[in-house]
């Protein structure tokens, strides 16, 4: 069975080399891949966030796939380093407003079976001490991250060597068991995956409705360079009802992030972004200033018109959807992967994707 998947990111390699290590004949299509919102994103990987405290179904979701990422990263380090760390995540209150957050994220990580550790300010210090004074923290020791572009060329390799093909083209239109291409070319396909993050509704061909709209929400990221690392673990820094991203690499990396935008397709990396970035990340980490400058990046995060991702058989046969993780596409990689091979095998999914039908769009 050929299967082609259009999408380049996380998402759509993450599909593929699952497809590929079920035997099925793979080729994905994308001008860049890997190049676009995957590559600039941080790739913490913390158990909860607000959004999970209602939201049932995504939680399940979340909660699945951080399971499966163990044995995902495992399988795919057959073939290249992944980039994954699972050495902790700290969410680090640095006012009375923040710390009294945490009592309520620590009661609701516990209750679902994710450890935590309460840190005082001088514990914060011992395991941060390039931070600012803080009022406390929580420690979640099993958490971790991963960098993102370590792991997608690790998929793009894993992919290569099953047999897969990537086509460096972009996909305009579906045709009758076709995509057509930008410059003409058409692909063959017995099942096909549109996995374009927030281009994905944009591809012709289909009915109208087919594909709901994946609308973008821009974000601008920082990336600094120290030797030693200047931070040891991956933070969510919390201080006048804001949170600032601060992801550390083994290589000396410190990835900041991130701003968020609702400015269309826009992808410009801005001053006024950076200024912000810098001056929120100088607050947390004095020393900050000090480090080498390495890059500014902007990415597009895909939001369905739910704000929840869309996984599953579109109303025309043949044609699937694995489209708007929003804020977490690195995160739900593993278990959106699990469950598009099993839709492409007729084989039964994890019940945690049922609820993401694209169908519910009706």
């Amino acid at each position: 069975m050929n299967t082609v998947v259009v999408g380049g990111g996380v998402i759509g390699l993450a599909t593929a080399w699952r497809a590929a290590r079920q035997g099925l004949s793979v080729t994905v299509i994308d001008p860049t891949p890997a190049g676009r919102t995957s590559h600039v994103s941080g790739g913490m990987l913390p158990a909860v966030n607000e959004q999970l405290y209602d939201q049932e179904d995504l939680r399940r979701l979340c909660l699945a796939s951080r399971e499966l990422y163990p044995t995902f990263v495992a399988e795919l380090e057959e073939f290249a380093p992944a980039g994954f760390r699972r050495d902790g995540v700290l969410d680090a209150a640095f006012d009375e407003d923040s710390l009294s957050s945490l009592d309520r994220q620590q009661a609701f990580q516990e209750s679902l079976g994710v450890r935590t550790e309460r840190l005082t300010p001088e514990e914060c210090a011992e395991l941060q001490p390039a931070f600012a004074p803080t009022a406390g923290g929580l420690l979640s020791p099993d958490e971790g991250a991963v960098d993102p572009r370590t792991l997608n060329a690790a998929l793009l390799t894993a992919i290569d060597a099953l047999g897969g093909t990537v086509v460096r083209k972009r996909a305009v239109r579906v045709g009758d068991h076709t995509v057509v291409l930008d410059d003409g070319d058409e692909v063959a396909f017995d099942r096909l995956v549109l996995a374009a993050g927030c281009w994905t509704h944009q591809i012709g061909g289909l009915p109208e409705n087919a594909v709901p709209e994946i609308r973008p929400v821009k974000g601008q990221i920082l990336r600094l360079h120290s030797d030693p690392p200047l931070v040891s673990v991956a933070t969510r820094a919390l201080s006048k009802g804001r949170s600032l991203l601060l992801i550390p690499r083994t290589d000396g990396e410190l990835v900041v992030g991130s701003t968020y935008e609702e400015r269309g397709y826009d992808e410009t990396v801005t001053a006024e972004g950076t200024h912000d970035l810098l001056t929120r990340a100088a607050e947390i980490v004095p020393g900050v200033g000090a480090l080498r400058f390495a890059e500014m990046s902007a990415g597009l995060r895909p939001a369905s018109p739910d704000e929840l991702p869309v996984i599953g058989p579109s109303t025309v046969p043949d044609v699937y959807l694995a489209a708007g993780h929003f804020r977490m596409g690195v995160q739900l990689a593993p278990v959106t992967a699990v469950a598009m091979a099993a839709y492409l095998t007729d084989t039964a999914p994890p019940a945690q994707v049922l609820p993401f039908t694209p169908l519910r769009f009706g």
